[in-house]
């Protein structure tokens, strides 16, 4: 069967890539930066320690693979040091695919990580697939889950923006199919979403509903949500402008539109966001 190298196996999509990758019954190699340590409810693959930044780990996480799923870390964002070395080192090597996960609107906005990665794979060959997800409904777990658990809020600025959540186990799925057989998915990106587009507002209402307690929605302004990604959460100032941008986006409508591509290639519906918050509402919870 084919190997296939994840980067970023312990992050929630990584994670989701993973688990569908070995449910297909493909030989998956995880990809971390301390590969001594277990990768807690993953499972059985093999393990390689690997990061962008150093790129003696490359060679040994690379031999023997087929395939590799390509995720750009938030904190990183020189990527003609990093992420594009590593595609021109992994088709040396014999890698015959690459997925890359990008952003939905990567076509458009230049200035993203993502868009130089894109048209870095574009020059190397047709041997890549570009998945472009809008927001995913894990970011209530991640992104915005000390808000939640804190102060009871969603706190962004994306106004009244509808956004087509999407659950990561879809995007999980979707990449394992590819991985199956990547011929059909040669050259083409992507975009996945989930099945409805939602306002933080209705996100605040189904939250409210699932966990018993009052969760509100509070559009934030750009700078109070710049003060509050980098002067309150500590997060590094690439990934603050990213961040917010990416937020402020959904006021025109960047995430508004749903695709059936999900259930095109799963032959399911793509999974609802009071799906995911009722499968994990003990994250929301006061400790």
């Amino acid at each position: 069967m084919p190997r296939v190298l994840v980067t970023g196996a312990r992050g929630n999509v990584g994670r989701e890539v993973v688990s569908a990758c070995v449910s297909r019954g493909l030989v998956v190699r995880a990809a971390d930066r301390s590969a001594s340590k277990p990768l807690e409810k993953l499972p059985e693959c093999e393990s390689a320690r690997f990061d962008f930044v150093d790129r003696a780990t490359w060679p040994e996480a690379l031999a023997g693979v087929d395939y590799v799923f390509l995720l750009r870390p938030p904190p990183l964002g020189d990527m003609n040091a990093t992420l594009n070395p590593f595609v021109t080192a992994a088709y040396a090597a014999g890698v015959q695919h690459i997925v890359f996960l990008s952003v939905a609107g990567a076509d458009r906005m230049k200035w993203v990580p993502h868009r130089k990665v894109e048209l870095h794979l574009q020059s190397q060959g047709a041997d890549w697939t570009v998945l472009r997800p809008g927001f995913f409904a894990q970011n209530l777990g991640d992104a915005y889950r000390r808000d939640i658990v804190e102060d009871n809020r969603l706190y962004v600025p994306a106004g009244q923006g509808r956004v087509a959540f999407l659950d990561v186990r879809d995007a999980g799925e979707v990449t394992a199919k590819i991985f199956e057989k990547p011929e059909p998915f040669r050259a083409k990106a992507l975009t996945l979403t989930g099945p409805e587009a939602i306002t933080f507002d209705q996100v605040a209402r189904l939250l409210s509903s699932v966990l018993g307690r009052a969760i509100r929605y509070e559009p934030a302004s750009i700078p109070g949500y710049v003060w509050h990604l980098h002067g309150n959460r500590q997060l590094p100032w690439m990934q603050v402008a990213v961040q917010t941008f990416l937020h402020v986006g959904l006021r025109g409508g960047d995430a508004e539109r749903v695709e059936s591509t999900v259930a095109e290639l799963l032959g399911k519906p793509a999974r609802s966001m009071r799906e995911y918050l009722e499968r994990a509402a003990a994250e929301w919870q006061h400790t």
